[in-house]
């Protein structure tokens, strides 16, 4: 295997490496990195939670009524120091989370079985369509063909 200039980390002390560790202390809680200001940098990473609780809401609408006003909370603390993932795995990874812990409510609950039931998802890759929906599309696509 080859291994490129992307995979190498940043030089210390370049732009990159300055960048990386500000990205890090936004996203995942790494220290804030001197020359920033402490507030300023936890203000910012809470904004960005919420932002990332409002793109999960959409795209988990059952998982979000069903924690009412705590759904931002509830999922920044959740969400805190991880790295974003895209909106359907967020939502995923905290609705998994809430029904190991039994606080998943029931209305959320079926959102995550009807997703479960066409994708596969194991918590590390991009969810995937389950075999028996690619079949299921591919024979819906034959007969819309014939």
């Amino acid at each position: 295997m080859t291994v490129g200039p992307a995979d190498r980390p940043p030089p210390p002390g370049s732009l990159a490496a300055r960048q990386a560790a500000l990205v890090g202390a936004l996203v995942v809680g790494d220290p804030v990195p001197a020359g920033f200001d402490p507030g300023a940098i936890e203000a910012t990473r809470r904004a960005l939670l919420r932002k990332r609780a409002a793109e999960a809401a959409k795209v988990w609408p059952m998982l979000a009524a069903a924690l009412g006003d705590g759904w931002t909370s509830t999922f920044s603390v959740h969400r805190a120091g991880t790295e974003p993932l895209g909106a359907l795995r967020d939502g995923w990874d905290l609705a998994r989370s809430l029904c190991e812990s039994g606080a998943l409510p029931r209305s959320a609950r079926e959102e995550l079985d009807s997703r479960e039931a066409v994708l596969r998802y194991d918590g590390r890759d991009a969810p995937r369509l389950r075999r028996i929906q690619m079949v299921r599309r591919a024979v819906v696509e034959l007969l819309r063909r014939s």
